[in-house]
């Protein structure tokens, strides 16, 4: 198979981190895949992983019949058999540019969503990827053809305990011995910032009775509500409990540095790869511990919850993790065991492999859904643009989508 894999963005996110490693785990399979997107710092880990990169202007309205054509000339012009796109605009594009026939014929488009809700108005007749157990059931409910589970992967090889740190401690003046909480995001509004607050207070009030260090590595643009925040709780406690390092190309020194990591989603999962125990980060005061007891919660809604007790609910985690010596230890080798067992990238791979296969078959007949469709994203749109105006429109709209 000729397969044109196309991420929504290439900033550093889960989404486009899962995109890039599955279609390099496609390609060893034995097909041929590419990449398209924008210009971003997640380029350079496409041509590192040998896969050719097709550039897209970062300027372009997304989503936008401009890029439909260029998509429909590349499939015409490279014979893909798939165009697969990530998040709801390249996945909408990906379907119109599929629609037309070709000599030998048609292309199938599929579509993967890891945001925490699926837009409406994607065609029912687009193969359709989701992330969690819980948001495949209730998406199925209200589509008719099937929803497929592809779990946020990782690649076991490549994030393993024992990776080296030194020279990452060296760097961001991490050298004395403390006890270090790292947090791998983005610094944005939606689903991040109010964890990360309440982490840097209740790390800065636990310092004063443990030498706890949270570590941030991160960019975006709450960074500098986050630095101020840091700033306030490092002057009151006169040393460095909180240090921010930016965002970084390679994140894995970061996680093997960790004493016990906080995060949610794919960069929960990266963690857990590390052999590190694992806080899991949701929204209104969601902070839970993966244990043997809490593990089946996450495999079911995936590793994000709303809704908790906050700073009281993760002082109470550190305290028992810092009181305890053989407990993150404990919890780190079981999550390093479930996430080899369950999350591997071989075996997403493999189910992909399938569902192109499968989408390659079927295709056909989505005609029908395209005027549905257009009309759809067309009042969507409107809505945004409504909303931009009065100042009410969420950064991250389907990513935005609480759970009650």
């Amino acid at each position: 198979m000729k397969v044109l894999v196309y991420p929504h963005a290439m900033e550093v996110g889960g989404s486009q981190l899962n995109a890039i490693e599955l279609a390099a785990a496609v390609r060893d399979l034995g097909h041929q895949v590419d990449v398209i997107s924008e210009p971003g710092p997640l380029v350079a880990r496409v041509t590192a992983s040998g896969l050719e990169h097709l550039p897209l202007d970062p300027w372009r309205r997304r989503p936008a019949p401009a890029t439909v054509r260029l998509l429909r000339r590349l499939i015409a012009e490279r014979g893909y058999d798939v165009v697969h796109g990530y998040e709801w605009p390249p996945g909408v594009e990906a379907f119109f540019a599929a629609l037309p026939t070709r000599p030998r014929g048609r292309a199938a488009a599929v579509c993967t969503v890891m945001s925490m809700a699926v837009a409406p108005f994607l065609p029912d007749s687009l193969p359709l990827i989701v992330g969690t157990r819980e948001l495949q059931e209730r998406t199925a409910a209200r589509r008719a053809h099937p929803v497929e589970l592809i779990e946020p992967p990782v690649d076991v090889h490549a994030n393993a305990p024992g990776h080296p740190c030194a020279d990452f401690r060296a760097r961001y003046g991490l050298t004395e011995p403390g006890l270090d909480v790292v947090v791998i995001c983005r610094l944005v509004a939606e689903l991040k910032l109010e964890g990360l607050l309440t982490a840097i207070d209740v790390v800065g009030g636990l310092a004063t009775e443990a030498p706890l260090r949270l570590v941030i590595c991160g960019d975006g643009p709450a960074r500098e509500v986050v630095e101020t925040r840091a700033a306030q709780v490092n002057n009151a406690l006169g040393r460095r409990a909180i240090v921010l390092t930016g965002q970084l190309a390679d994140p894995r020194p970061a996680y093997a540095a960790a004493w016990v990591a906080l995060g949610m989603g794919g960069s929960a999962l990266r963690a857990l790869a590390f052999g590190r125990p694992l806080i899991v980060q949701g929204e209104r005061g969601f902070f839970e511990l993966l244990t043997p007891e809490t593990c089946d919660i996450f495999l079911r809604q995936g590793w994000y919850g709303v809704g908790g007790n906050g700073a009281e609910q993760l002082t109470a985690i550190l305290r028992r993790l810092i009181a305890d010596d053989g407990l993150p230890a404990k919890l780190g080798g079981y999550g390093r065991e479930l996430v080899v067992e369950r999350f591997s990238l071989e075996r997403a791979a493999t189910v992909q492999e399938r569902i192109y296969r499968d989408a390659l078959e079927s295709a056909g007949g989505a005609r029908r859904d395209a005027v549905r469709t257009a009309g759809r994203v067309a009042s969507y749109k409107l809505r945004r643009r409504y909303q931009r105006l009065r100042g009410t429109a969420r950064a991250d709209d389907f990513n935005a989508v609480r759970r009650a």
